[in-house]
């Protein structure tokens, strides 16, 4: 299986077009892509998509499945392992952004909430230009981080223009418990699982390169490095192509 968040299945078709001698599943979190939400909520939970994983792996009848997971989709994928070990042989989680084992995470919060309030008063051009700040800031997020000017949109190449909408997957609140979730540590150093914490070679002491590190210290673990960055195994999908072929087969290595 493959699985991301705030992503849904179409972030991974270049790199499954790269394990063709396997049986590749992919799938839309709640609420993302094709899947609407019945359950009357807007908030993506860890444990509620762990239990949604869960709830395929059992459908699909085949026994433990071996998980790459990326991003807020490796924090699922780490509540699901400490919750149901017996789904997973081996789990690459991918850079997952849980800041909870940071030295700085106050600051951390801070730095997430900041990034928010822009996207909420001034809408999606000013709010992924102030996650793009955010996420290629490295190191501790100093006040010398807070005292920057709010990042313009044009400076990426993106509209300015406000299109009223508040409801974007990743820089809206919804996604908040997915990066304030705290891992088991005692849980995953303890499962049946094979756990290995992945982490891009050109990521280096960003954010996600940050957590990543810090989660896998806590539970005792090295990180194993990936090519390019944190998007490295995209091609197309999303404008952010890193080098799927290669992370595709150091993938596999990994995986055995």
């Amino acid at each position: 299986m493959m699985i991301g968040q705030p992503m849904d299945a179409s972030g991974f078709t270049t790199l499954l077009s790269f394990f063709p001698d396997r049986t590749v599943v992919t799938y839309d979190p709640r609420g993302i892509g094709r899947s609407t939400r019945s359950d009357g909520l807007t908030e993506n939970r860890p444990e509620v998509q762990a239990g949604d994983v869960h709830a395929v792996v059992e459908a699909l009848g085949v026994g433990p499945v071996d998980l790459f997971a990326s991003s807020g989709g490796a924090v699922t994928a780490m509540a699901l392992v400490a919750k149901h070990p017996e789904d997973v042989v081996t789990l690459v989680a991918h850079e997952p952004p849980a800041i909870a084992a940071l030295p700085d995470v106050e600051a951390a919060k801070r730095a997430c909430d900041a990034m928010t309030a822009v996207y909420l008063a001034r809408g999606w051009g000013y709010g992924m230009a102030a996650f793009i700040a955010l996420t290629s800031w490295a190191g501790e997020f100093t006040e010398e981080y807070f005292a920057q000017p709010v990042a313009e949109p044009g400076q990426f190449g993106m509209p300015a223009e406000d299109d009223g909408k508040r409801d974007d997957p990743l820089l809206s609140e919804r996604s908040r418990p997915v990066i304030d979730y705290v891992p088991d540590v005692a849980a995953l150093r303890n499962a049946s699982t094979r756990v290995v914490f992945a982490v891009g070679e050109e990521t280096g002491d960003t954010f996600t390169g940050r957590t990543v590190r810090a989660i896998a210290a806590r539970v005792g673990s090295g990180v194993t490095v990936f090519p390019s960055h944190h998007g490295g195994f995209l091609g197309g999908e999303h404008g952010y192509a890193g080098e799927p072929e290669a992370f595709a087969g150091r993938l596999r290595e990994v995986l055995g």
